[in-house]
């Protein structure tokens, strides 16, 4: 029987983390607030090129009981982690904070780094989003200690322009404390994504629009697969791939490669420098003007007919580019996508940074538990671990629940 990861409640999620905070601290948190996991539609390792990219917040989410101290002690407990940790936040910096801590910690730090006073706090946290799947279990750690501590400093979490800030402090957490050198587009989602709605963000200009997503509509699901199949992002071949495209770029002359015009051309001048970097960046300028392709189609009306025929190809070509340009699927990601493929899917590709993690297809409702079966037996025969499964929908944003 397959496994499917259930997203819990809001009130319940919040019930968790309150009961955790009780029993871990003896008193009731002054409140819970919460953030959402993220699909990633289309527009993979782009984000940090200055391209578009085509999130969808999930209803998973990351849950933060949070009381205020009278010190500048953070003390942490999680449902996901053993034991109780606890540190100075007067020393918390780059390096210096090893483990699932960072994160938390390296959100109050950047606050106070742009200008924010804060205090010490209590902090139990608990979680449905899929750790290691690729699903940014960490975005949606860092969202919801954001928005909680944003609150708790008498900031207004509901303003957008609040919310437009606490990204980039959450980007800070990952790339300069926690050591993982990724792109905004996590934060951004679980920030900033609408309930029901697609979030189309450019990377260079910062132009956010929202399109409606709702394949229920048309009988269709987003089936995610988590391959459980090792995963980081702070192991060096994100921060490598990352590297390389910023080479290239200045070699061109470009801020960003989504700045590229002639693409033949850019790669011609980048031949010298070997053939990674030739891949690497048609990789990103051709899943640029893919995103583009696939927002317009989306814009456009409902996912069906040829519409739907055409963006199918779009994921499918996404995943190609990244699995033989970018390099970044594995085994058990490519057997994913071959393996719905083969079922008749409406186009299939892996999500996230890669190297393990999760593949999303879109695929008929009818055939859900068929094409789950398939995937698991198709793991079962190749020695993979037992992959496990969700429906995608597209969640509310990081905020208060209790």
């Amino acid at each position: 029987m397959v496994f499917k990861v259930e997203a819990w409640d809001r009130q319940e999620g919040a019930a968790r983390a309150k009961k955790l905070y009780e029993e871990a601290f003896g008193a009731e948190p002054t409140g819970v607030w919460c953030a959402p996991g993220r699909v990633n539609l289309i527009g993979e390792h782009v984000d940090y090129n200055g391209g578009p990219c085509m999130p969808i917040a999930l209803p998973h989410a990351t849950y933060a009981a949070v009381g205020v101290r009278d010190d500048d002690e953070l003390h942490l407990v999680s449902g996901q982690e053993e034991g109780a940790r606890s540190l100075k936040l007067s020393e918390v910096g780059p390096g210096k904070v090893p483990g699932w801590p960072a994160y938390v910690a390296g959100v109050i730090w950047a606050l106070r780094e742009a200008g924010h006073e804060t205090p010490g706090f209590n902090i139990a946290i608990d979680s449905c989003v899929p750790y290691g799947a690729g699903l940014s279990s960490s975005a949606a750690l860092e969202g919801c200690v954001a928005v909680a501590v944003a609150e708790l400093i008498g900031l207004d979490i509901k303003d957008e322009a609040v919310r437009e800030a606490l990204v980039p402090a959450c980007i800070r957490a990952e790339n300069e404390i926690a050591g993982a050198n990724t792109g905004g587009l996590d934060q951004t989602a679980s920030l900033l994504a609408h309930e029901g709605d697609a979030l189309f963000v450019d990377f260079r200009t910062g132009k956010r629009e929202y399109i409606p997503f709702d394949l229920a509509a048309q009988g269709l699901v987003l089936l995610v697969t988590d391959t459980r199949a090792p995963h980081s992002l702070n192991d060096g071949q994100y921060a490598n791939r990352r590297a390389t495209c910023e080479a290239a770029a200045a070699k061109l002359g470009l801020e960003f490669l989504s700045e590229v015009k002639d693409l033949p051309a850019a790669l011609e001048t980048v031949t010298a420098d070997g053939d990674v970097s030739v891949r690497r960046v048609r990789h990103v300028v051709t899943e640029i003007a893919r995103t583009n392709d696939a927002v317009s189609e989306m814009k456009a009306g409902p996912l069906e007919g040829e519409r739907l025929d055409r963006v199918a190809v779009l994921f499918d070509a996404s995943h190609d580019s990244l699995r033989d340009d970018y390099e970044v699927t594995c085994p058990e990601l490519d057997c994913v996508v071959d393996t719905v493929r083969a079922l008749g899917s409406h186009g299939a590709r892996m999500t996230g940074g890669g190297f393990g993690g999760s593949a999303i297809a879109i695929v008929e409702e009818a055939k859900a538990d068929e094409t789950m079966q398939a995937i698991e037996k198709a793991f079962a025969e190749r020695g993979f671990n037992e992959p496990h499964f969700l429906i995608a929908v597209a969640g509310a944003p990081a905020g208060r629940v209790l």
